[in-house]
């Protein structure tokens, strides 16, 4: 009898824990839910297509060697697809022959580095609205800053500079 009182105690002890954890996470969601959706009003993106959704929010890779900005030889300045935020100078472009576009430097502040899922690679994000970008290499010895931003023709836009 002894046994059964303590097992009876022992579950509902569970129970309670279970519920006031549930209930504790349950605030936690509607709370981010509504910054969540507060932020959203306030940044407005680029409407995006299922290909550059998938690349820039779902944090896939394009095919190499099929984006349109890899052969660009023009001066001027690559933006997020999605935000619009300025991310590269052409100046700091140049051919790795990895396929993708490659950059040796970022503008100032307008892309984060963060470890990548995988556990190996650094992923790279734009500062302003967290899109994907690529990743960032380090140590292949292509510049003399010894880096390269490799980013998915996907996830930018190109302006030329005005002439």
């Amino acid at each position: 009898m002894d046994y059964i009182m303590r097992r009876t105690s022992k579950i509902s002890f569970l129970m309670a824990l279970f519920l006031v954890l549930a209930h504790l996470t349950s605030c936690a969601q509607d709370k981010n839910k509504s910054t969540n959706s507060k932020s959203k009003q306030k940044m407005e993106w680029n409407k995006l297509t299922k290909e550059e959704e998938a690349i820039i929010v779902n944090k896939g890779t394009e095919m190499p060697y099929t984006g349109k900005l890899l052969d660009n030889k023009e001066k001027g300045t690559y933006t997020c697809k999605r935000c619009n935020a300025p991310l590269y100078r052409s100046e700091t472009k140049f051919e790795s022959f990895c396929g993708w576009p490659s950059f040796d430097d970022e503008i100032k502040g307008a892309v984060l580095r963060l470890p990548d899922l995988d556990g190996r690679r650094t992923e790279i994000v734009c500062a302003k609205c967290n899109g994907h970008l690529g990743h960032v290499f380090e140590g292949e010895g292509f510049t003399a800053k010894n880096t390269r931003h490799c980013v998915n023709s996907l996830s930018m836009n190109f302006v030329a500079d005005k002439k």
